[in-house]
């Protein structure tokens, strides 16, 4: 059984979730930076459209962080929107960890917040969770 490597040095780890995906973000400093794997993927192959990409890079870009940190992360479950939700989550978290000034801003923006949405459980006798069959008066 191999043995996983942990990064040397300094770094700021933090856990971030949305629905029922999890995702447990690195941030290394670095003077050059800007290096960003997911699951031993680059960002830009793991969320392939411009939108999750955007939502993946916000915490970075809001507190103008891109090119300070070298960033990996580990991510299960859930679909991909949600994965990059609490990519974002786990950034922010990591971000204040290593430098406290950054919390008012991404406070204000929510993503410090878990979203506690969930999808409702289905009861029985329905369809779906609210759904009800269609009922006849005859």
């Amino acid at each position: 059984m191999a043995t996983k490597s942990k990064p040397s040095g300094l770094y700021y780890e933090a856990v971030g979730r949305r629905k029922t995906s999890v995702a447990r973000v690195r941030l290394l400093p670095s003077a050059n930076g800007g290096t960003f794997v997911i699951n031993d993927k680059s960002v830009d192959r793991y969320f392939p459209t411009r939108e999750l990409h955007n939502i993946a890079h916000d915490a970075l870009v809001s507190t103008r962080s891109e090119k300070l940190f070298n960033i990996s992360a580990h991510i299960h479950g859930g679909g991909i929107h949600s994965q990059a939700e609490a990519l974002r989550h786990g950034m922010a978290r990591a971000l204040v960890k290593a430098d406290h000034e950054h919390r008012k801003t991404l406070k204000r923006l929510g993503y410090l917040t878990r979203d506690s949405r969930a999808k409702e459980r289905r009861k029985f006798g329905l369809k779906k969770a609210r759904k009800a069959p269609q009922w006849a008066k005859r």
